[in-house]
């Protein structure tokens, strides 16, 4: 119990923690570091804004939120290599909002590179431009950034709060610090004399830190192993804390009815059957819509119900043809983007034998298991808010503006997140949470959408549509013209994040196709924008889930026309190319023990994506049975460029593959009179235990640089379903999802 109530301590000392200073500029306001938000007690030591120290022991501060991608436990062990401390002696905790918590690695992904080629120069361009992230308030976690973000950062924090608590030693017993050892969180002398770190704490707190170098890898005790969870215990017995577990004294319950119609207003609402519900709080005008409180969630559920409202409509075609047409229109503009152009990929080359091909992917949910959800309580002179966010000073700067409240004001705590996947980047469930804790000042509202309502308002991953073009001669791909029109993600998202849409190309909405390790001779990607109303977010891999699917079902149409084994035919053009992601490909033919014959009733399809710095290839087995198609097995193979913890880095491949073969089979978000159809988990399904694939991983780390986990699992699980679906039946797959064409085992 006590250890709990030191935990709960420290969590307040986080969610409490001020923010000193504001934005300056120059040189050496660009390169210093940011100001230490975390508030230090008696007998306590924040000795960075990554480590507190007190006596009950230390507390690593992970600036980003854990989703069950494993994100804690990496960042924690990061500096605990350095700082010498065991992971299953300290405490993380999700920091608050502050500047000094930016990601670093983001911005440096708007350089016009395709990744796989990057110089050493554009490398450490990136990570000089990365820097800015601090000035336009980049707290976020997502851009499968979080290791290249931390890799050196936290590795730093660890060996300067070491070396401090070591000079804090080195004084008190009148020693030379480089006398001193350190070993599980105690400094050692000379003499065999220890002196455990919280001892220290104080006294370390009031020096300058000293200039550190960090550890050899070869030395590392932690990194490049798998380490146990520091998330496990809590969600194996129960007790970890996500956004909907925030339990409250006086706590009352809400939900919300937002217009189906998406982006339009409510004409119109009767509340008078609601409000005569016992238990019925308060019905709250929202102006797009309304929000009961209540007794309890499932009552304030029922009540919204009850409401008889008249909405009106949308601003966008009411059917799903019409939006899909408002995409194709996108083709008849120029092209937002030629992010790739080489050769000429106009004209066929002689002898060439041409082909062509249309595809298309539609909507999809995040579809997170833990519905949309936030607590907040407003005093009248402050704002408290607990919401499992992605994005924490623009979610606490937007909650401050809708509450009339300074930035200051506004003490946000991030929970576990039960899923992400780009979602709770959001602010929209954090704001309706504010507005309904304005109208019940001095009372803590919990607002829990239900998964209706959270299904039919979603931020989608939009739909898409390509027209491809190619030319293979004398078994080579001699051409390749691809062009892809679907709304652009990063204008909407950044809009909401920051007021304004960026201009020029779209790298990102090309990101899966322009940048494939492919040596084409005559080779070209442009990306259109379509004018599109439909709200759209960063779902997870963004862009190259779709593209991924586009271009590489498309080589596999070119190898089947070349008349080449398709995993080869990628390889001939991929080797000398970029190596390490040739070696994807020859790993996962090595695993799965490819021969590009499969017996009948087997299928095999290749799948390969770069993408997040990261290339991965997969090979995807399915099987004819009774009841359907079943999909059998799975092999994948990637390469992170250093693996700091490869049971995290497989755990994520996996998981990333289910995603997306659960979007490949069964994801669709449609529209009718402008609402979404879908409601529920059953008419928005995933792949479920009978029907995933036994799969092995295989980490490499032969790439120059680190590149992502969470997301480069899922762009090449689409086409590897559908190609193997083309082994096995010979019909091809253009369209997603690959249930309205194929007889798949439910």
């Amino acid at each position: 119990m006590s250890r709990m109530r030191t935990i709960a301590r420290r969590t307040f000392l986080i969610g409490s923690a001020a923010i000193v200073g504001g934005v300056a500029f120059g040189t050496y306001q660009y390169r210093k570091p940011s100001p230490n938000p975390l508030i230090a007690g008696q007998g306590e030591a924040a000795l960075n804004p990554f480590v507190f120290i007190d006596q009950q022991g230390v507390t690593l501060i992970a600036p980003r939120a854990e989703m069950g991608q494993g994100v804690r436990t990496t960042w924690a062990a990061l500096i605990a290599e350095e700082l010498d401390v065991e992971l299953d002696a300290v405490t993380v905790l999700h920091g608050p909002p502050a500047k000094a918590y930016y990601n670093s690695a983001l911005l440096g992904e708007v350089l016009p590179n395709k990744g796989y080629d990057i110089s050493a120069f554009q490398h450490g361009l990136a990570e000089v431009i990365g820097v800015a992230g601090k000035f336009i308030d980049m707290q976020v976690t997502g851009g499968s950034s979080s290791m290249r973000d931390g890799f050196t950062r936290m590795r730093e924090a660890g060996a300067t709060a070491r070396e401090t608590l070591k000079q804090a030693a080195a004084d008190r017993l009148g020693v030379d610090r480089e006398t001193l050892s350190t070993k599980s969180g105690q400094v050692i002398a000379p003499d065999g004399q220890t002196i455990p770190y919280a001892d220290l704490a104080e006294a370390a707190a009031l020096i300058d830190p000293p200039t550190v170098t960090l550890r050899d890898p070869a030395k590392w005790r932690l990194l490049g192993r798998n380490q146990p969870r520091v998330d496990m215990a809590g969600k194996v017995t129960g007790t970890a804390q996500y956004g909907i577990d925030t339990r409250l004294d006086g706590m009352k319950f809400a939900t919300l009815r937002i217009n189906p119609k998406l982006g339009g207003d409510m004409a119109s609402f009767d509340a008078t059957q609601a409000e005569k519900m016992p238990g019925v709080e308060k019905v709250i005008d929202l102006g797009n819509g309304i929000a009961v409180v209540a007794s309890n969630t499932w009552l304030a559920i029922q009540a919204a119900e009850a409401v008889e409202i008249v909405w009106q409509k949308a601003p966008y075609p009411p059917e799903t043809d019409g939006i899909f047409a408002r995409i194709n229109d996108a083709f008849d503009d120029d092209p937002n983007s030629t992010m790739r152009e080489e050769g000429d990929a106009e004209t066929v080359p002689e002898g060439a034998t041409m082909l062509q091909a249309t595809y298309r992917v539609p909507f999809l949910a995040h579809a997170t298991m833990e519905p949309m959800n936030a607590t907040a309580l407003y005093t009248g002179e402050a704002l408290e808010l607990w919401s499992g966010n992605q994005a924490p000073i623009f979610t606490q700067k937007t909650c401050a503006e809708a509450a009339g409240l300074e930035q200051e004001a506004v003490t946000l705590h991030t929970p576990y997140l039960g899923g992400g996947y780009g979602r709770r980047g959001e602010l929209d469930f954090s704001v309706y949470a504010t507005k309904v804790a304005l109208a019940m000042q001095g009372v803590p509202v919990q607002v829990t959408w239900s998964r209706e309502e959270d299904m039919r308002h979603d931020f989608y991953r939009p739909g898409a549509l390509a027209r491809f073009r190619g030319a293979v001669k004398d078994g080579k791909a001699v051409m390749l013209d691809g062009q892809i029109a679907a709304p652009s993600t990063s204008q909407q998202a950044m809009f909401r994040w920051l007021g304004l849409s960026p201009g020029g190309p779209d790298k990102s909405h090309v990101d899966g196709a322009f940048n494939q390790p492919y040596a084409i001779p005559n080779y070209r990607i442009r990306g259109y924008l379509a004018d599109l109303d439909v709200p759209i977010g960063f779902w997870r891999s963004v862009a190259a889930s779709f593209n991924g699917f586009f271009h590489d079902t498309f080589l596999d149409e070119m190898a089947i026309a070349a008349g080449r084994d398709p995993l080869e035919f990628r390889l001939e053009l991929m080797r000398e190319e970029h190596a390490a992601s040739a070696g994807t490909l020859e790993a996962v033919r090595e695993m799965s023990g490819w021969t590009g014959q499969t017996p009948d009733g087997v299928g095999r399809g290749v799948g390969y994506t770069y993408s997040f710095g990261t290339p991965v290839a997969q090979v995807i087995e399915v099987v004819q049975e009774p009841d359907g198609i079943r999909i059998a097995k799975a092999w994948i193979a990637c390469d992170v460029g250093l693996a700091l913890d490869p049971g995290t880095i497989e755990a994520q491949m996996i998981g990333g593959m289910i995603y997306g073969l659960s979007a490949a089979c069964f994801g669709e978000i449609s529209f009718a009179d402008g609402e979404v159809e879908q409601f529920n988990f059953p008419d928005y399904d995933a792949l479920r235990m009978h029907n995933t694939p036994v799969t092995e991983v295989r980490v490499l780390e032969a790439s120059k640089y680190m590149g992502g986990v969470g997301e480069p699992g899922t762009p090449p699980a689409m086409p590897a379903l559908g190609n193997a679906l083309f082994d096995l039946t010979g019909k091809r797959a253009r369209e997603l999802p690959l249930s309205k064409s194929f007889d798949l085992l439910m």
